[in-house]
């Protein structure tokens, strides 16, 4: 559709109605787990029975969030997971980005094949391979050597492993395209002018993949903050907050989650905010 050309009412008519279902399809169940964090009830749905912040602070019996121990331990777990994989995918996406765009080698393709497997692949399934493995290989060394390798046993490193085994999957592919697009005669200038190889990463192709590093980072945190399937099969005695808020689900769920969810939402808000207001500068970059 050419946005110049004169459009007929149904047509107008039906993109307001299209962009409209989709916004109330998208935000009103947010905006009801946000409003019913504030109900004066013990149950995080309708009918409204009053405002009150004890879902927040505690109070009339009640435990708030910012009282429920057991909750911001597996807040502060989650965080500790996401900024692992985070470092790790991002990095190890770097490698990956500079490997398959700026190296010829046989089997680049088979090897790009492997690395979008993970994607593919459900996230139980995922975690139950993982599982299954890192368990074998731990109860191998224990047989031949005598060896306890706790971290293949359930726990937060077998977590950061799994959800790493497909978050730098996005991460490498984010992190290509941007590489993709770059300018080889800018290093062959600084090369040619007499800088090091590593000055010219350090000067002219990192300031130049700095926004996509950014951004890559950003996802890789939120997508392992908030993953459920491939947690579940790998968590030990630390839950994060996903494994959590299940648990707490099926207990019988209270608004102190609604609470959450709206910390939550607050959180990556503030987060898109910033990642927008620094958009300009850093593409700004030279």
């Amino acid at each position: 559709m050419i946005p110049s050309l004169p459009r007929s009412p149904v047509t107008r008519y039906g993109v307001v109605t299209f962009v409209a279902a989709f916004l109330v399809f998208l935000l009103v169940p947010l905006a009801v787990v946000a409003v019913f964090a504030f109900n004066d009830a013990s149950y995080p749905a309708p009918p409204w029975r009053g405002f009150t912040l004890d879902w927040f602070t505690g109070g009339a019996g009640r435990v708030g969030l910012f009282a429920d121990r057991p909750l911001l331990a597996s807040i502060g777990t989650s965080t500790l997971v996401a900024c692992w994989v985070t470092v790790l995918s991002v990095l190890v996406g770097t490698a990956n980005a500079f490997l398959l765009e700026r190296v010829q080698f046989r089997g680049k393709g088979l090897l790009s094949l492997a690395m979008l497997a993970p994607l593919v692949i459900p996230g139980v399934i995922l975690g139950i391979s993982i599982l299954a493995f890192a368990s074998r290989l731990a109860q191998l060394a224990d047989d031949l050597w005598g060896l306890e390798l706790e971290f293949l046993r359930p726990g937060l490193p077998l977590v950061v492993l799994g959800q790493f085994s497909y978050i730098v999957s996005i991460a490498t592919l984010t992190i290509a395209a941007r590489l993709k697009r770059f300018d080889l005669t800018l290093e062959e200038a600084a090369l040619n002018l007499g800088a090091t190889r590593a000055q010219v990463l350090r000067t002219i192709t990192f300031p130049y993949l700095r926004p996509t590093l950014i951004g890559s980072a950003a996802i890789s945190f939120l997508m392992s903050f908030e993953n459920f399937n491939t947690t579940l099969m790998l968590v030990g005695s630390d839950p994060p907050l996903t494994v959590m808020m299940y648990g707490r689900m099926r207990e019988g769920a209270s608004p102190v989650l609604n609470a959450v969810s709206l910390f939550l939402m607050i959180a990556s808000a503030l987060l898109a905010l910033a990642l927008l207001r620094r958009g300009p500068s850093a593409s700004a970059t030279p």
